[in-house]
């Protein structure tokens, strides 16, 4: 990852530095070299040679922002509709049982939307919209609960007991035939 946090710039950070780039700008049309920018502006000299370079061959749309790079590949109506989609239940779509996973969900957003999310895209479009994950309670049909309960008391605490030795042993390193 390139930033310690693992993930991108806030809008204040990247506004920021965009407002670096344009300075840089000025000083590029001054005349200024790499190396008098980066100490100017206390930037590393590479990123000073890449914002001349995309400046030379863009001009001043070169080194403005591009925006967040985690904008929603969904407009709002599509989401509207995946939630609706996501209600029907997996069933409805084809799937054998009533799971949603992930994979199953971002394999929905492209046949419904010819989009491609990642399987993590797909996670942080639904926390960005408070959806969470949800755990099945998995028990068998035949379980009996007053069965389980029963074996918890009476037979669990017969197995668990711990197992004594028929011999005492002993801890010493050295016995009396090993001399």
């Amino acid at each position: 990852m390139r930033y310690a946090q693992g993930g991108g710039l806030t809008d204040a950070e990247r506004t920021r530095r965009e407002r670096l780039r344009l300075q840089a700008v000025e000083r590029f049309q001054a005349g200024e070299k790499n190396a008098e920018v980066a100490a100017a502006l206390r930037v590393s000299e590479r990123s000073v040679e890449r914002w001349r370079r995309a400046w030379r061959e863009q001009g001043e749309a070169g080194v403005l922002s591009k925006g967040s790079p985690g904008r929603s590949k969904l407009s709002d109506a599509q989401v509207e509709r995946l939630e609706r989609e996501l209600e029907r239940a997996p069933l409805a779509h084809g799937w054998a049982d009533q799971r949603w996973t992930l994979a199953r969900i971002k394999t929905l957003i492209g046949r419904l939307f010819h989009v491609s999310y990642t399987v993590e895209g797909t996670w942080a479009l639904l926390r960005r919209h408070s959806w969470s994950w949800q755990q099945p309670a998995r028990r068998a049909i035949e379980r009996d609960d007053d069965a389980v309960e029963v074996w918890k008391k009476e037979t669990w605490p017969r197995v668990r007991a711990s197992r004594r030795s028929a011999a005492p042993t002993s801890s010493s390193r050295t016995r009396l035939g090993s001399r």
